[in-house]
């Protein structure tokens, strides 16, 4: 068997089901764990990632508008890699590789004649399902249920735990800064599930624009900035633009200092098994009295407030 995985949460499935060992490529974007970095890429981005927020908005719509594809694949690679199962997505073409891109490769180039595997993860629901079909198309089929149930009981514990809580806090998740959009897909379950109360954007569905009118009117306990491949440090180079909004420091997460810089790349955007870190990171900070899982630092920081 010899995979190739060309998005990130799919590598990090075939890694938690424990068969690393067949991976063979990967995607431009997979960097865990770590030891898959030593595989060869497949992909590459067709715009410039350490461009702005919003000026990373624009390729992206520039690209699509002429009805091409936001990421090469490299073709003749995957041919060389002689692959049996490809693993790719259709839940996004802005996020990843996309379906009609690997199918359209494979049929050039590929004569290994790959199975590909085309994850679809609109809610949470559908991670599990993910999980389940990578197992499944890989003959691991005990192992995929192992794993959903481990990582569904962990978050069932952290849920049971938020419904103790006595309130819940108004949290406002910030997909990306320029233009602003609010998360959607899973993450509205997992606000819940951390014991939020979540403002905008709805579960399954992708994200939406945000008016900042809407925000300074709905003025959310907490907010939470996760800009969808960004990590922390990347988002604190953007979120100026933020900041300098008219009615910023008049917020209520600002005034009682619960604005947080969580790494969208690592967790909330891979719909993968560390979804249930991405939960525990929800907890710690919607809800910092009552949990403690230790991610400060590596999963999310406080925006500390700049006082005249």
């Amino acid at each position: 068997m010899r995979i190739v995985s060309l998005i990130a949460s799919s590598t990090e499935i075939v890694c938690a089901l424990g068969m690393e060992d067949f991976l063979v490529g990967r995607s431009h974007e997979c960097d865990y764990p770590p030891s898959v970095e030593r595989l060869p890429v497949c992909t590459a981005p067709k715009f410039q990632t350490a461009a702005t927020s919003s000026e990373i908005d624009r390729q992206v719509k520039e690209i699509l508008e002429q009805a091409l594809s936001v990421y090469r694949v490299d073709a003749r690679l995957l041919e060389e890699l002689r692959p049996t199962h490809i693993l790719t997505q259709t839940q996004c073409e802005v996020c990843a590789v996309s379906l009609k891109d690997v199918e359209a490769a494979a049929a050039a180039f590929v004569h290994s004649r790959p199975q590909i595997v085309s994850l679809q993860p609109n809610a949470l629901a559908d991670v599990w399902a993910d999980i389940q079909r990578v197992a499944e198309a890989l003959d691991a089929h005990e192992r995929g249920r192992e794993l959903v149930s481990r990582l569904q009981a962990r978050m069932a514990a952290v849920e049971k735990q938020a419904k103790t809580l006595p309130r819940k806090r108004s949290v406002a998740c910030i997909e990306w800064i320029d233009p602003l959009m609010a998360s959607g897909n899973w993450m509205p379950e997992l606000v819940k599930m951390a014991g939020g109360h979540n403002l905008f954007g709805e579960a399954g569905r992708h994200s939406p624009r945000l008016p900042w009118l809407e925000v300074v009117a709905a003025n959310p306990e907490v907010i939470l900035i996760l800009p969808c491949g960004f990590d922390i440090a990347r988002t604190r180079q953007d979120l100026p633009v933020l900041t300098r909004k008219l009615g910023w420091e008049d917020l209520k997460a600002v005034q009682e200092g619960r604005v947080y810089l969580l790494d969208g790349n690592q967790y909330f955007n891979r719909p993968g098994p560390r979804l249930a870190e991405s939960l525990e990171i929800l907890a710690e900070v919607i809800h910092p009295e009552a949990f403690h899982f230790g991610h400060e630092g590596s999963g999310w920081e406080k925006v500390r407030r700049k006082l005249n």
